[in-house]
Parts: C-alpha cells; sequence; structure tokens
C-alpha cells in the first residue's frame, strides 16, 4: 500500500524538492508576486494540457495545438478589432468581446473535429493527421494575420488574461474551471470511462460496444477548445495576437502529462497529475529564469526532465 502510494505521489514529491531547491537558491521564489506571476504563466499550460491528457489517455497525441492556439487567437484579435465586412452587401459587423471569444472557441473546436475525423474517417494515424494540422493551422494562421500581429483590443479584453477576481488572477480562475470540468468528465461520466477503456484496450471497448470513432472525435474536439481557451489567454495578456504564438506549446503540453503520470500507451492517468507536472514546468521555468540560466540550456533541462519522467514511468511499468 505504501509502495502505491508513493508511486502516486512521484510527481507531487518532485514538485515539492523542486520548489525547496529554488527557494534555497533564489530568494525571489517565494515571494507572493512571482508564485502569483507563475501561477498566471501556467494557467494556459494547463489548459491546454489537460485537453492533451484526454488525448494521450486514449493512446493518441495532438501536435496541432500551438497552431490551432495561434489561428483561434488571431480570429478572436481579428474579429474584435476589425470585424468582418460584407463587401458585396454594403455590411459591415462588428463584434463584442464575448463574440470575439466564442468565435475563437468555435474555431479551436473545428480543426480538433477536423483531426478527430481524419483519424476516424481515413485512419490516419494521430501523429501524422496531428502534424498536418500544425501545419494548416500555422499556414492560416499567417495567411489570416499577413503575419502582422493584432494589438490594442481594448481594456475589457485584456482584463481575461490580465485582471484580478476576488484577489486571484482571472485567468488562474479560468483555469481551475477547466480543471474542475475536465476531472468531473474522466471520473464521473460514461464518456470518461470509455476514453480509459479506449486507451487500454481499443478492440475490446469496441468489442464492448463503445463507439469509440464518436469518442475519439470528441476528444479531439475538446483538445482544440482548451487550444483557443489557451490562445485567448495568451492574446487577452499580452492584449495582442501575435501570428508566430504558441510555438513548442505542444511539447509544454506533453511534458506535463507525461510528467503529471500519465502513460503515452494510453489507459493510465489523471487530470490532477497534469496539473502537477504543468506546475512543475511552470515551477522549472520561472526558477531557471530566476537563476540567470540561459535560454538554450533550459531548454536542455526541460528535456532531460521530460526523459526521466518517461525512464520513470517504465521502470514502474516493469516492476507492475
Amino acid at each position: 500500500m505504501n509502495k502505491e502510494l508513493l508511486k502516486k505521489s512521484q510527481s507531487l514529491i518532485g514538485l515539492f524538492i523542486l520548489c525547496l531547491v529554488i527557494s534555497i537558491l533564489s530568494d525571489k521564489f517565494l515571494t507572493g508576486t512571482n508564485l502569483w506571476n507563475v501561477l498566471r504563466q501556467i494557467s494556459v499550460n494547463v489548459c491546454i494540457s489537460v485537453g492533451m491528457t484526454l488525448v494521450i489517455l486514449m493512446a493518441g497525441i495532438d501536435l496541432s495545438v500551438g497552431s490551432i492556439l495561434a489561428f483561434s487567437s488571431v480570429i478572436c484579435a481579428g474579429l474584435l478589432k476589425y470585424g468582418v465586412a460584407l463587401e458585396p452587401f454594403g455590411v459591415h459587423m462588428g463584434f463584442t468581446v464575448l463574440g470575439a471569444v466564442l468565435a475563437a472557441l468555435v474555431v479551436g473546436t473545428v480543426f480538433g473535429l477536423l483531426n478527430g475525423w481524419f483519424i476516424t474517417k481515413f485512419s490516419v494515424p494521430p501523429f501524422v493527421a496531428t502534424l498536418a494540422m500544425l501545419t494548416i493551422a500555422r499556414g492560416a494562421t499567417m495567411l489570416y494575420s499577413k503575419g502582422i500581429p493584432i494589438s490594442n483590443l481594448g481594456p475589457s479584453f485584456e482584463f481575461i488574461g490580465s485582471g484580478w477576481l476576488l484577489g486571484i488572477p482571472v485567468p488562474v480562475w479560468i483555469s481551475v474551471i477547466v480543471v474542475v470540468l475536465m476531472i468531473f468528465i474522466t471520473k464521473k461520466t460514461s464518456f470518461g470511462r470509455h476514453i480509459y477503456a479506449i486507451g487500454g484496450n481499443e478492440k475490446a471497448a469496441f468489442l464492448s460496444g463503445i463507439n469509440v470513432n464518436s469518442v475519439k472525435l470528441k476528444v479531439y474536439g475538446l483538445a482544440g477548445t482548451m487550444a483557443a481557451i489557451g490562445g485567448i489567454l495568451v492574446t487577452s495578456r499580452l492584449n495582442s495576437a501575435q501570428p508566430n504564438a504558441g510555438m513548442s506549446y505542444e511539447l509544454d503540453s506533453i511534458a506535463a502529462v507525461v510528467i503529471g503520470g500519465t502513460s503515452l500507451s494510453g489507459g493510465v492517468g489523471s487530470v490532477t497529475g497534469t496539473v502537477i507536472g504543468a506546475i512543475i514546468i511552470g515551477v522549472l521555468n520561472n526558477g531557471l529564469v530566476l537563476l540567470n540560466v540561459s535560454p538554450f540550456w533550459q531548454q536542455v533541462v526541460k528535456g532531460l526532465v521530460i526523459l526521466l519522467a518517461v525512464i520513470i514511468d517504465n521502470a514502474n511499468k516493469k516492476k507492475d
């Protein structure tokens, strides 16, 4: 029983040790301002990563979330600032903050559903389908924005990424709501149980009556929605949509999922573990900045941490 508890607590123990080491090396780490800053920064990765968790629990992968994030963000910013002009009819449609945000969520969801459709309808491997979507969405981002940032989106929109509510940053509230919703889905619904079943054994899940293709379609759609939420948070925090936003975000989200204990082979893991993994990534990034470590070395360290997490996961499987 103690060994099982220790195995489940590995990522939490790792987070504690990491925080302890950084706090010893830097007196700026445990300040209130810095800790809130860390939580605000990881909110984006938390939203993306919980969507990625569902995909990986199903033994899939999604390499397109960073590009979907970018396209959703420029759509949101473009509609908010410029609206839509229907020149043949002499009509110009303006968008409120709510309208632009909803449009971005729809765009992210549609791109996610397209991933699921290619995978289920044409039996394209998830790696290939989402790699193609990574390129498609990034190209669409550049076409729509013409490679130019869309800035000055107004204080109401900026509040989403930079505001405070009841003494807590708004992005933290949003990420908490997303996490609670995803925990409920995975733990308390038949849809969540079907995700685990497909990741454990897809053929057995199909034979037991689960509509595997439908579940996959919904999961990839949700992953796209989560990427869009991340895009909205990034854009509102900067008050600007950057065409190159989301670069390598898919790697950070996969890292958070793996470090949090979700198996890349599917069927094992949790949203809670992913949140801890995202916090570890955020604390590591913040600590390396505070310690004035070169950005190039930061990438090396992050890669080593991911590799260590996979090695530990494989070692645990062999013990089982």
